[in-house]
């Protein structure tokens, strides 16, 4: 199909004036049609394993901490079904109104993350990360990346070839992405960070920009990551410590180091759920390093499966893109299958110390509102997507 004729889809799919079918987007004979069940079944059952290893993994810290060792399974298990239900109405909500909710979305994240960095954040770990709404806390970076993969389908797939010219086509979404990504510097959150680069160039991949400007602006990015870390004390730190763990084991290299012992206790099949001993030692045992939770109690059999299934994950997502009615469509399923790959393959690598520490949850799996949440919604709307008549062609 040519981009076009897929235009051309996206137009007349999309509705004519504001509010006009904005609510018959749910439950229209369109929406009615089946989606990719797989991917469905696939996201849940993602979700479900989430809550029994986040009880599994939180229940020495919440036992001491809370005096309650069901304290983390009580708030995950709420946000599961909150996402399960998210996920749900995602998948009912035409993608295409996204198109006139691109810039308010853009904006709202914005201004969350602006919050955060001039003093009304909540902070934690040494970063102020969240903002503190009553008993919830809210991490605007969450919904950053999913609002900027919407921002990226938006724009890309309006200028169709103009995206190889570099003043309409690649230094925009530069620019962007990159005062997102100094917001989130500012928090400070690295990982996030690095994800929304990953996010931009991988679409300006996609979208056909230009090599040369991707690999320039690729240069420049890990000179200014190099010297993020370089000049700042707790970061190079935390580098150097990285470079040696053994011998930094009892002071910045101490998580790292307890999430690789994590893995190798657990060997081929594990010691057994809610048999792992590590859980007494590794901070962020049912968070950022779950990973490692998992390894030693389902073993290496148990982190294969896991990765088979984030694996299949992307793959039914890029399907998805390929089979896309429309550019719009195509660019967001690419994009929301590129930010789960993203986050996957960073938390596995922090979690095996092939990185340095990051905080990056892992998908569908960390204990996390704002982290299950956003994951649910991209996941409803790559369920959309895959209701369309191009995308289902492949799913019969």
């Amino acid at each position: 199909m040519t981009s076009a004729a897929r235009n051309k889809i996206a137009e007349e799919s999309a509705p004519r004036a504001p509010g006009a079918g904005f609510l018959k987007s749910f439950g229209s004979a369109e929406m009615a049609a089946p989606f990719d069940l797989f991917l469905a079944a696939l996201v849940t059952a993602l979700i479900g394993f989430g809550v029994v290893m986040v009880y599994s993994a939180s229940t020495v810290e919440a036992t001491v901490r809370h005096h309650d060792p069901q304290y983390f399974l009580l708030r995950h298990g709420l946000f599961a079904i909150a996402a399960l239900a998210v996920m749900h109405a995602a998948s009912f909500f035409d993608y295409h109104h996204l198109y006139r909710l691109t810039y308010p979305l853009l904006v709202g994240v914005i201004v969350l993350l602006t919050l955060c960095v001039i003093g009304f954040g909540h902070s934690g770990g040494g970063a102020t990360r969240w903002l503190a709404i009553g008993p919830i806390h809210i991490q605007p970076a969450e919904p950053a990346k999913l609002a900027l993969v919407i921002w990226l389908a938006y724009s890309l797939s309006k200028k169709a070839e103009q995206v190889k010219s570099f003043k309409i086509g690649f230094l925009p979404h530069l620019i962007v992405a990159g005062f997102l990504v100094a917001l989130c510097m500012k928090q400070p959150d690295f990982g996030s960070a690095v994800v929304l680069v990953f996010l931009t160039f991988t679409l300006l991949f996609v979208a056909g920009a230009k090599i040369g400007y991707i690999l320039g602006a690729s240069i420049v990015g890990l000179a200014l990551a190099f010297a993020a870390i370089r000049f700042r004390a707790y970061r190079y730190e935390r580098f150097l410590a990285w470079l040696n763990i053994e011998q930094n084991r009892f002071g910045s290299g101490y998580q790292p180091y307890q999430a690789v012992m994590s893995f190798g206790s657990g060997e081929l099949t594990g010691l057994g759920l809610g048999q792992g001993l590590q859980t007494l030692y590794l901070p962020g045992a049912h968070t950022d390093f779950i990973a490692a939770t998992i390894g030693e109690e389902l073993g290496f059999i148990g982190i294969v499966v896991l990765c088979a299934a984030y694996l299949m994950l992307v793959v039914r997502g890029v399907r998805i893109a390929l089979r896309s009615s429309d550019d719009f469509g195509a660019y967001l399923a690419f994009g929301i299958s590129t930010l789960f790959a993203v986050q996957v393959l960073m938390n596995l690598a922090v979690a095996l110390a092939v990185v340095p520490t990051k905080g990056l949850t892992l998908p569908f799996i960390s204990f996390g509102g704002s982290s299950l949440l956003v994951n649910a919604a991209a996941a409803g709307i790559l369920l959309n997507i895959s209701r369309q008549p191009a995308a289902r062609e492949v799913m019969s």
